[in-house]
């Protein structure tokens, strides 16, 4: 199975007062939290999530207790390494080093 990678954004409406809380993403097959950060700044908590495509991705995250209140395809800017033990693919996107060939396009570091 390939993964793609998604930002869900959760527009924080505390003014930075405190942290919100997320629920564990689980449960889901093929579904993978890379990460999520609050930048209390821009009133925004960013998660990173890896599945197959947008609509289990979303479905996850309702399931959750997320809310969500933008969820767009993304792309990793930096080279990812797998985890160890890790047979599945990641679709890493448009020039990130190391990348496999797609959509006609030539990797990075090709």
């Amino acid at each position: 199975m390939t993964r793609r990678l998604f930002a869900l954004e959760h527009y924080d409406r505390t003014g930075g007062e405190s942290v919100p809380e997320m629920g564990p993403l689980a449960g889901t097959p093929g579904l993978r939290l890379v990460g999520a950060v609050h930048l209390p700044a821009d009133d925004v908590v960013l998660a990173l999530v890896e599945g197959s495509d947008a609509e289990t991705v979303a479905a996850a995250a309702a399931a959750a207790g997320w809310r969500v209140d933008r969820l767009t395809p993304a792309a990793w800017l930096a080279p990812w390494e797998p985890r160890a033990g890790d047979t599945e693919t990641t679709d890493r996107g448009p020039g990130v080093p190391g990348r496999t060939k797609h959509k006609g396009e030539e990797p990075c570091d090709a």
